[in-house]
């Protein structure tokens, strides 16, 4: 059960606990709020949750999941039912943000391209397989070096701090995706690409490319995309227009997952 009280701490600044049912046991924060419905909520750890709490709603929980430095929240319940807390540190102490999809909205209406490191971290080296021929540099990204390595599977991958592979990511351009697809080798490449914690391919090109193929008939393509996506459901295979944008997919995609296997310094 997702449960808020109402704090007994008559000198805290958060009036209320928030109490999140997590497999490996309970996580209780104060909050300043009891639900992120105008804006972000700011939160902070708590202590434990107390013997007689006076409780202010108590609701069934869908999902209650840890993911990396966030915890997302799904409740049984028609409205306000996400919601996702970040942990991060600024200037160097921890601070936990409450957030839901309108408020996430209301803090970020325009988009644009983030210029800010990879997953948050600090440098970040991706692993380059020797077969790789013309690869992405990453010359344009920040805080990045390259290594080459002979890689089990794909392309470009991420270590994680055991020393596993934390993800790994495939290169395709459209003529390469096609004649993989037609001679049945992309199957196999998937098959083991699942085989990984993280795996995705990256299309150098754009979906509507698929139609325009020469010498292959329009929609045989994208069958047998729509035919992979379904038996492989965990490597999604992602068109991203150009080399540079796949090229930037990749280093957003790989950073991420670093960042989701490193433990966070509290």
């Amino acid at each position: 059960m997702f449960e808020v009280a109402r704090n007994p701490d008559p000198a805290s600044r958060l009036p209320y606990l928030v109490r999140l049912p997590l497999p490996g046991g309970d996580v209780v924060v104060k909050a300043r709020e009891p639900w992120p419905r105008t804006g972000t909520v700011y939160c902070h750890p708590a202590g434990g949750w107390p013997r007689e709490a006076e409780l202010v709603e108590r609701v069934p929980v869908r999902s209650c999941r840890r993911r990396g430095g966030a915890i997302d929240l799904v409740l049984e319940r028609p409205r306000e039912r996400r919601s996702q807390l970040v942990f991060t540190r600024v200037r160097g102490r921890q601070v936990i943000f409450w957030q839901s999809p309108r408020t996430a909205r209301a803090a970020r209406p325009g988009v644009r391209v983030p210029g800010r490191r990879a997953g948050g971290l600090g440098e970040l080296t991706i692993l380059v397989d020797t077969r790789e021929r013309y690869p992405w540099r990453f010359g344009r990204q920040r805080a990045v070096s390259t290594e080459r390595r002979a890689l089990p599977a794909g392309d470009y991958a991420v270590e994680a701090p055991g020393g596993e592979l934390a993800a790994v990511v495939e290169r395709k351009t459209l003529d390469d995706l096609a004649g993989s697809l037609a001679d049945g080798s992309l199957s196999y490449l998937l098959a083991e690409l699942a085989a990984l914690p993280r795996a995705a391919v990256v299309v150098e090109d754009r979906y509507a490319g698929v139609f325009k193929l020469e010498h292959v008939q329009p929609g045989f393509v994208a069958d047998l995309l729509g035919v992979l996506a379904v038996r492989y459901p965990a490597v999604p295979i992602v068109f991203c227009d150009t080399r540079p944008l796949a090229q930037e997919w990749a280093y957003r995609y790989l950073g991420a997952a670093l960042a989701a296997v490193t433990p966070t310094r509290e």
